[in-house]
């Protein structure tokens, strides 16, 4: 049995990404910034958990020893989004946003690559705002954008291990919710601006996710999963 890690696994995508990997007969560890999180889910879908927070680098040493027996997969979900414009950049708001989708993918690159199976891959997750300038965009843009980047050098370093890169849309996968009443007309507006009519839903990227796990001749690429909306002229 193939095990996969899901950094950032206990809530929205990640979730959606740790239950299906179970139903798909994967052994599954939960990776989280909340151990208590990761383990509800786990116990909930018959995983284990292990503590991985991204702006912490000792958490994901200690993930790689306790899992020094050998990974096949890992997917890193992790964001943290400061969406302002430039003139209102903080400077550790913006750190944090480079350590969850760059510099913490990289230090888990770091740490797992000899826990890595020669035939395994590392999943790493940008965003289709990184192809779409705009304002109030900035942090998400440039962040989502180096994602590309860093899954083309990681998959050169770490080969044979693949490295790729998922880019969603818009997705309703919870993460919204947030948004209550405006929820609705953000994912309306989405769909118009796609190829295909809709919004995102979760499936469609865990789809990506798991058809990458198994795309054993695919290394160093951005799968775009956003309903053609790149190519949507306005």
């Amino acid at each position: 049995m193939e095990r996969i890690l899901v950094i950032g696994g206990a809530r929205a995508l990640g979730a959606a990404i740790s239950r299906r990997a179970v139903k798909d007969g994967y052994e599954v560890v939960v990776g989280a910034r909340s151990l208590d999180g990761a383990e509800r889910l786990a116990a909930e879908i018959g995983a284990t958990a292990v503590h991985c927070d991204l702006g912490d680098e000792s958490t994901l040493a200690a993930a790689a020893e306790r899992l020094k027996d050998g990974v096949d997969h890992i997917v890193t979900t992790g964001s943290a989004p400061h969406d302002v414009r430039a003139t209102e950049l903080d400077h550790d708001k913006l750190v944090a946003a480079f350590t969850a989708k760059v510099i913490g993918p990289m230090l888990v690159a770091k740490h797992f690559a000899p826990v890595l199976r020669p035939t395994g891959s590392l999943v790493l997750f940008s965003g289709v705002v990184g192809w779409r300038p705009g304002p109030g965009s900035l942090v998400k843009g440039i962040t989502n954008g180096a994602v590309e980047y860093a899954a083309r050098h990681l998959a050169a370093d770490l080969a044979p291990v693949r490295v790729n890169a998922v880019s969603p849309g818009v997705v309703d996968s919870g993460a919204w919710d947030r948004l209550g009443d405006k929820k609705s007309a953000l994912l309306s507006k989405s769909a118009a601006g796609t190829l295909v009519g809709r919004h995102g839903e979760s499936e469609d990227v865990v789809d990506a996710v798991m058809w990458l796990l198994r795309a054993g001749f695919v290394s160093g690429e951005t799968i775009h999963v956003e309903g053609g909306a790149r190519n949507r002229v306005a």
